[in-house]
């Protein structure tokens, strides 16, 4: 009980960031964070197959907005080629590996197994990094991280008001409702701790896979040199903490001490 309250309060945390300090007064006069309090509660109690169902069609929904890779593209060509030894499911459920056509630097995944990579990012990193970057999004669903971030884009977003409705949570949602679902997820962040986490999830399965774990230092190198820079790179990938190069310098240590092992 005492985590589930700890967790609420969390929720109501990132609620409160995803929705700014703009308005502190409600319609009739009661107080916002009290409204987001109750959203964030609600957020929290959602069960797995809810997260699953609005995990499907948020995704479907970013693809619809989305240019998607075909299949004959070098991107779709090359992401096939290089997931082949990356898992075929995540938490039981089917990777569903694809790319979009735009030069933002970002990948992201969810927890029904929806694996998304930016043409962007394909574009500055090498195979080994590209794995890299798909084992931390794949850690976040693994260790849950993107079924809590789920939730908290579910408080602070428009289809909170199903919660209440006849059909629930997993009753279908409009395409509005889907597309702001979807936007709020990609724009909620994970904490420092478990960005830390997705780093390490990956360095230990690409060590199990028997994979290079080099391309996690360069990965995060590269993504190091353009946090002062644009280059398009998509706010997910550069605002995760902590910063990138402190991440390549943990990969490194922890490459260096299995070298050292051997």
């Amino acid at each position: 009980m005492q985590r589930y309250r700890w967790a609420a309060c969390a929720a109501v945390a990132a609620l409160a960031a995803l929705t700014g300090c703009e308005t502190m007064k409600s319609a009739d006069g009661g107080s916002a964070l009290l409204d987001a309090g109750g959203s964030a509660m609600k957020a929290m109690s959602l069960s797995d197959s809810d997260v699953a169902a609005m995990s499907d069609q948020s995704c479907a929904a970013l693809d619809q907005k989305n240019q998607i890779a075909p299949a004959n593209s070098k991107y779709t060509l090359r992401l096939n080629q290089l997931v082949r030894q990356m898992p075929a499911s995540v938490n039981g459920k089917p990777a569903a590996y694809k790319v979009y056509l735009t030069p933002s630097v970002n990948a992201w995944a969810m927890a029904n197994g929806c694996i998304r990579v930016y043409s962007g990012l394909m574009d500055l990193m090498n195979d080994d990094e590209v794995r890299g970057v798909l084992g931390h999004e794949i850690g976040h669903v693994a260790l849950g991280h993107s079924k809590s971030r789920m939730q908290t884009a579910y408080a602070a977003s428009a289809a909170r008001a199903l919660a209440g409705s006849a059909g629930g949570v997993v009753g279908q949602l409009s395409q509005s409702q889907a597309g702001d679902l979807a936007e709020k997820f990609i724009n909620a962040q994970f904490s420092q701790a478990q960005e830390s986490a997705a780093d390490n999830y990956s360095f230990d399965m690409l060590t199990e896979r028997k994979l290079e774990r080099r391309g996690l230092v360069t990965a995060f190198e590269k993504l190091a040199k353009l946090s002062g820079g644009s280059a398009g790179a998509g706010a997910s990938m550069l605002s995760s903490h902590p910063p990138s190069s402190e991440r390549a310098s943990a990969m490194q240590k922890r490459l260096d001490a299995s070298v050292a092992k051997r």
